[in-house]
């Protein structure tokens, strides 16, 4: 039902697409009517928490460090919904991190931007789980909150495939590159919009990641290759 089995659907290229496109409307959307912070990419935070603490501006440490604290919580509790749910056959763990995460973004689509810092708490908090739960596509490394890694790897496997004339490479250095190429979108997307509906925009980002939990309820495989055997059957 959910792919446990073999190859999962929560490791297909669509949900790596979607979530990586939801990755970067939440980055645009707390930075542009959250005060400035990004929700995914903790080393800008990091770095900006270093350089306020160097100006001596200590309530824009303590900004700053909330988000960073709220992900290092999210990542332990992505692994505990794992370790409690993974033996689960009715609904895979990564289901329920995603019904996780879209509820607690529903939530802050509607804290008044006096709680900016407990709205980018939730959302750095849901950013960590999400990165934590969904680290690869079809077995190879990435990650869907951020694109220094995914840069890294989709580029070493295009020099090793223009120097091997290897194909698997190239397709894999394609998949990189799409991956951050969602994200570009989702950033896009994520300023247009929240320029549109405001605080409320991240609505949009529930309904991207209701998709994906739609989604990996359907072994995309299974159902394509039932297809071709009806279609064969057809055929004779």
């Amino acid at each position: 039902m959910n792919g446990q089995k073999g190859k999962q659907m929560s490791e297909s290229l669509r949900i790596g697409l979607i979530l990586a496109a939801a990755g970067g409307f939440l980055d645009a959307y707390t930075y542009i009517s959250r005060g400035g912070v990004f929700a995914n990419a903790q080393t800008g935070n990091i770095v900006l928490l270093g350089v306020n603490a160097a100006d001596k501006q200590w309530g824009r440490v303590v900004q700053y460090l909330i988000p960073i604290a709220a992900f290092a919580v999210g990542v332990f509790a992505a692994e505990q919904i794992k370790w409690h749910f993974k033996e689960r056959k009715e609904i895979h763990w990564r289901q329920l991190t995603v019904l996780l995460e879209i509820v607690i973004l529903a939530a802050v689509a509607f804290m008044p931007k006096e709680l900016n810092w407990l709205a980018n708490t939730a959302v750095s908090f849901a950013c960590a789980v999400q990165v934590e739960s969904f680290r690869k596509v079809r077995g190879s490394a990435f990650a869907t909150t951020m694109c220094t890694g995914n840069l890294r790897s989709g580029t070493e496997l295009l020099g090793n495939y223009l120097r091997t004339g290897d194909r698997e490479l190239g397709k894999k250095s394609i998949k990189y590159y799409g991956i951050i190429l969602s994200f570009i979108v989702g950033a896009g997307g994520g300023y247009l919009i929240t320029e549109i509906m405001g605080i409320q925009a991240v609505l949009v980002c529930c309904a991207l990641l209701a998709i994906c939990f739609v989604m990996m309820f359907c072994d995309g495989e299974k159902k394509l290759e039932k297809g071709l055997q009806n279609r064969m059957c057809n055929v004779k």
